[in-house]
């Protein structure tokens, strides 16, 4: 069942549908099972968890996304747990959720869809679409790297590039999207129950425990809301004790969630957004804002900012280590190494880094950037 986290109104999942008539966004409400026995002796992708998922895996469109690895590291940031999701299929996380809204969007009998992205998602939703025979049109900041631009014309998409701020490039696709499905990633709450199929494997990888702490980027906020809602369910499940503390990180030149935290704030406040080399997550008005914020408070977690510098030093640290991330990964390392130093983590804490996105994707911008 779809219900508005506004205004209530249920609605059936039988029928194509990305938000509620009041504009209010959707969630979906299912009941997840888990079958540990069944899933363990299934292929190594994430429909492993199918009991768990909104999606029949008889309908799944999958290109083997899901467990990816997780790998212990010592660093500047301590000894943490790193989770590799940039080593899926396009490149980034986003693959989680694109693999479970996809197969809904195909059981619906659409044939032609709308997206808005920096980059990422946008690939992704243009993989697997190519996948599923649906015609995406993928949105795109004009300033989106080339490697992703490319990336979402080669998967056989239409990417449109849209002059000024992201924010500019979401306007632009929902006036599109009012004569085309509107196949959003920061909407859908099908894209949720993808992405939450990273606590599931944490909980495997972890010999079924969770972690004290997940570090996550955080922009519109997926995978704050993914890592909760999966961890939720193996909580209600009896299969954890505790919901592990999610730390969502901003960077400091747009950060409307982490300056509402610190204000205590239930929904984001306006900011002047600047550019930063983290464009991945610089969205100033994410949608589900004020569920992020309220994911948060109940895992007793909290928000933090990074600046420029500290990111690229992150971003750096990571490439000693033989791992190549977008900026936009290397937020979640330099808070770590952030809290670290400010004592805000337990030296024997088990904690998850998430490394969302490959480097390969903005060699073009870091070109520019470390050549300026």
């Amino acid at each position: 069942m779809l219900i508005c986290e506004h205004c209530a109104t249920s609605y059936t999942t039988e029928t194509p549908r990305w938000r509620c008539d009041c504009g209010g966004t959707l969630k979906l409400e299912i009941s997840a099972c888990f079958d540990i026995a069944a899933f363990q002796e299934r292929a190594m992708n994430l429909w492993r968890y199918v009991e768990a998922l909104p999606v029949p895996a008889a309908d799944a469109v999958s290109l083997g996304e899901g467990l990816t690895p997780l790998l212990p590291l010592t660093g500047p940031w301590g000894n943490a747990h790193f989770k590799l999701d940039f080593m899926m299929p396009t490149g980034s996380f986003k693959d989680r959720g694109s693999a479970v809204m996809i197969s809904q969007l195909k059981r619906w009998g659409l044939t032609e869809i709308i997206e808005d992205s920096s980059g990422n998602a946008g690939a992704s939703i243009a993989a697997y679409s190519a996948r599923a025979n649906i015609d995406a049109h993928i949105f795109i900041p004009a300033s989106t790297s080339v490697s992703k631009a490319m990336q979402i014309a080669l998967y056989g998409a239409k990417p449109t590039k849209i002059s000024g701020t992201r924010e500019d490039t979401i306007a632009a696709a929902l006036e599109a999207a009012q004569s085309i499905f509107y196949a959003s990633h920061s909407w859908s709450p099908y894209f949720i129950h993808g992405v939450k199929t990273l606590a599931f494997e944490l909980w495997e990888q972890l010999n079924f425990r969770a972690p004290d702490a997940v570090i996550v980027p955080v922009g519109n906020g997926s995978l704050v809301l993914g890592c909760h809602t999966g961890f939720r369910e193996l909580l209600h499940a009896g299969l954890i004790e505790r919901l592990p503390r999610i730390i969502a990180v901003q960077a400091a030149r747009c950060a409307p969630l982490a300056r509402a935290w610190q204000q205590w704030m239930n929904d984001p406040v306006p900011v002047n957004k600047e550019t930063s080399i983290a464009d991945g997550i610089a969205i100033a008005t994410p949608v589900r804002g004020r569920a992020v914020l309220a994911a948060v408070r109940e895992t007793n977690g909290l928000f933090v900012t990074v600046e420029e510098n500290e990111i690229l030093e992150g971003l750096k640290a990571l490439a000693s280590a033989g791992l190549y991330v977008e900026p936009t990964s290397a937020v979640a390392p330099a808070a770590l190494a952030k809290l670290r130093a400010e004592g805000g983590l337990g030296a024997n804490d088990t904690v998850v880094v998430e490394l969302t996105g490959s480097g390969l994707k903005t060699t073009d911008k870091l070109i520019e950037f470390f050549e300026s």
